[in-house]
């Protein structure tokens, strides 16, 4: 490796964060996926417009050098590790394993039936001319249908957030769903790459690899998530930098697990998605962290991979309009048909089962790093990868305009009504979080006809312990639902010393919105829940609570803020 060699790499990392990190701001602000921005500057970087109209430029600065190309491509791997390792941190198993009755049946159902569809009609219809070894039709067909099986988690979450009923139990239901689905389909792709790139396979072999992958996967999930949470807490407990340390654990847990699956038989790639469940099951590991975490990885390393990915085939050259309509349709049908039908036999409320099928839909990230992986390893043909590309960011792009159309369909309710000034409490007492809500369960049981406060407590921190409720900029809206009540009640609380919370940007939590609501009317949680999310994103509404004199102004504002959003909607 040469002096120039390596002037041509920082080029190439300039040029490729920096377009990429700008590119994504103007697409985050169009609330789309910043991976659409990262293919779309891969493709102009790469063959397909750089190379295609400025040659010499294209060559300058990706000359098609080896050692040059490995450089890159290696960051390029490394975003991948991390971005699997990070989704795996962002991923509660505990938490979709509780959920598991309905979680399970969507999952299962989003599985069987977006791989079903594929293998049967490409077995079939599809012709030869599209295979890269005719001979190995269901080599194929069976990894296609492996391939958009898989929803992408990142993505739905991100628009759920966009839309603030992330942190609400139909978010939460969710991702529960979304969190079994990924690791039942990325066993499923593992399982079936190992077994197809292995030189000499037969049954034992086959049977050795499922054995030992089953096998190590159960070990993670449980001793290894154990072993995790305890190396946590000793570095939490002994006050060592963070999140530095808790970095450098995670970093470690991801090779070591990615070189375990690679020496098993499969990719490495699921090793660092089992690394990321295991981190992340431990309460000891703060929200800010994990914050920092994930502002590392998709800031610095997933830009290099979808890059990367655009500058590997030229597009224009590739593009066969048939297959990105076969696989793009093919794909969100069949993921929508198979949540669907999972919610309809589920006991999920029918107002939210439109809602959770379309959540479903994206193939995202996960779709193209499945479909590189599999041109990589030739399965799959360029235009093929091509196709996959496109349905993946395409499924990405619409998910959400087409889940704000499902929200917007139902009728908003008057959320001041729910509200009471018997329930506002001016100066929370309590300087932690168990303590703060059971003030405030404490005025709700005190006026309103509802279980008695211990109960009130008991479901409100259960539910807290399944997700954090905490938001940015110092609010926190814990909530639950109830078989008891009638209609929604809401109660308020403000601390002016603030309370740690474990919010995502470490800040302490300062207005406090409790919410109850029936279990027969959960769309109601998701409604109040969007309603105060917007409020709260307002700094002008955040300081007129904080700063208010009194439980008279406090009241006060809030009426304004309610009322005016009523107008404003109305408008």
């Amino acid at each position: 490796m040469s002096d120039r060699h390596i002037l041509i790499f920082l080029i190439q990392v300039f040029l490729i964060l920096s377009l990429a990190r700008g590119l994504g701001e103007i697409f985050r602000r169009w609330r789309q996926p910043a991976l659409t921005a990262e293919i779309i500057v891969g493709i102009f970087l790469g063959p397909t417009i750089l190379g295609r109209f400025f040659p010499q430029l294209y060559q300058l600065i990706f000359p098609a050098d080896i050692i040059q190309q490995n450089m890159l491509e290696t960051v390029a791997w490394l975003g991948i590790f991390f971005l699997l390792l990070e989704m795996g941190l962002e991923m509660d198993f505990s938490t979709a394993w509780r959920h598991r009755g309905n979680a399970l049946k969507i999952a299962i159902a989003d599985i069987i039936i977006p791989a079903l569809i594929p293998i049967l009609l490409f077995y079939y219809l599809l012709p030869d001319a599209y295979l890269v070894n005719a001979d190995k039709r269901m080599v194929f067909v069976i990894f296609m249908g492996t391939v958009l099986t898989i929803s992408a988690l990142p993505i739905a979450a991100r628009a759920l957030k966009d839309l603030d009923i992330y942190k609400t139990d139909l978010g939460l239901l969710i991702m529960s769903a979304l969190s079994v689905n990924d690791v039942i389909g990325w066993l499923m792709f593992t399982l079936v790459l190992g077994l197809f790139i292995q030189p000499d396979i037969n049954i034992f072999k086959v049977l050795s690899i499922f054995i030992a992958t089953i096998g190590f996967a159960i070990i993670c999930l449980k001793p290894g998530r154990k072993f995790a949470d305890s190396i946590i807490r000793k570095i939490k407990d002994k006050s060592m930098p963070e999140p530095g340390s808790s970095l450098t654990f995670i970093c470690m847990l991801g090779f070591i697990c990615g070189a375990i699956t690679q020496k098993i038989g499969i990719h490495a790639l699921f090793g660092f998605f089992l690394a990321g469940i295991m981190a992340g099951g431990s309460h000891a590991l703060p929200e800010k962290t994990r914050h920092v975490i994930s502002q590392m990885v998709y800031a610095i390393f997933v830009p290099f991979f979808f890059v990367n990915t655009g500058l590997r085939i030229d597009f224009l050259k590739n593009f066969d309009i048939f297959l990105v309509l076969l696989i793009t349709i093919i794909g969100i049908a069949g993921r929508f048909i198979g949540a669907w039908i999972g919610v309809n036999i589920s006991t999920v409320s029918r107002v939210n089962r439109l809602t959770i099928a379309i959540a479903h839909t994206p193939g995202g990230s996960m779709e193209i790093i499945v479909g590189l992986i599999a041109l990589e390893y030739s399965l799959i043909s360029a235009p093929m990868f091509e196709a996959i590309v496109f349905g993946a960011v395409f499924s990405s792009v619409i998910l959400g305009p087409w889940l704000r159309y499902a929200i917007s369909r139902r009728k908003e309710m008057e959320v001041l009504e729910f509200f009471s000034r018997h329930t506002l409490i001016e100066d929370v007492k309590a300087t932690d979080k168990r303590g703060a809500i059971s003030e405030l369960c404490s005025a709700i049981a005190e006026h309103n006809n509802v279980p008695r406060a211990e109960a009130l407590v008991a479901a409100v921190m259960q539910r807290e312990n399944n997700m954090g409720t905490a938001v940015e900029e110092g609010v926190a809206v814990p909530h639950a639902r109830l078989n008891s009540l009638l209609k929604p009640i809401v109660a308020f609380g403000r601390s002016r010393s603030g309370i740690d919370w474990d919010s995502p940007d470490g800040e302490p939590t300062r207005l406090i919105f409790l919410i109850l609501t029936s279990k027969e009317e959960d769309w109601s949680q998701v409604q109040i829940l969007r309603i105060i999310a917007k409020l709260m994103a307002s700094q002008k509404n955040r300081d007129a609570l904080f700063n208010a004199k009194d439980a008279h102004e406090l009241w006060s504002h809030i009426e304004k803020m309610l009322t005016m959003h009523k107008v404003v909607r109305k408008q």
